[in-house]
């Protein structure tokens, strides 16, 4: 994609998030902390052109990656992975995914991982939205277990607590789409 065309994705990408995923109130988020914003990303990504655009940002930014398998942690990334997985396809540089669940299973397969992932690949985490980390490095601490590399972790939206600089001290790249900032929030 020219740079122009990525502009244009972006921007509107950045138009819909803004209408119809930024939400003012009172919030706890994940982490626990209280916030009067939320980016409601999981509703974005279940609207047609909001997920194809969120596709086609992420899979430009993967163009360049030396990786084997696109992963996250559920249920934030499936929506995003999923959407990665089909277009890469459609655009004839397949990539395969998987997510990590937050308990084991306690039936069928008993897996922790589901999808495809291999022992030893080198891999790319997705995540919705970014705070601490915390939810991250779960993620990363069960691939890391299976001997598998994590490269760089990409971001809808980074709320800029602090899960850039804790991911960077393990030497692992992250990228954001968007920050909290960029939204004057």
């Amino acid at each position: 994609m020219s740079v122009d065309s990525e502009k244009v994705v972006l921007k509107r990408l950045f138009d819909l998030i803004k209408k119809n995923a930024l939400i003012f109130g009172k919030f706890t988020l994940a982490s626990g902390e209280e916030s009067t914003y939320y980016f409601d990303i999981k509703k974005a990504v279940f609207d047609p052109e909001t997920i194809d655009l969120i596709a086609t940002a992420i899979l430009d930014r993967l163009k360049d990656e030396d990786f084997d398998f696109l992963g996250g942690m559920e249920v934030g990334a499936i929506p995003l992975i999923a959407a990665v997985v089909l277009k890469s396809f459609k655009e004839g540089r397949p990539i395969s995914g998987f997510f990590v669940r937050k308990k084991l299973k306690d039936h069928g397969t008993r897996k922790r991982v589901e999808g495809w992932v291999e022992k030893g690949s080198k891999v790319i985490l997705l995540e919705d939205v970014t705070t601490s980390g915390t939810s991250i490095m779960e993620a990363i601490g069960t691939v890391e277990e299976m001997g598998c590399t994590v490269k760089k972790v990409i971001t809808i939206i980074d709320r800029e607590k602090g899960a850039e600089e804790r991911l960077k001290s393990l030497g692992i790249e992250f990228y954001a789409l968007f920050k909290k900032s960029d939204f004057g929030v």
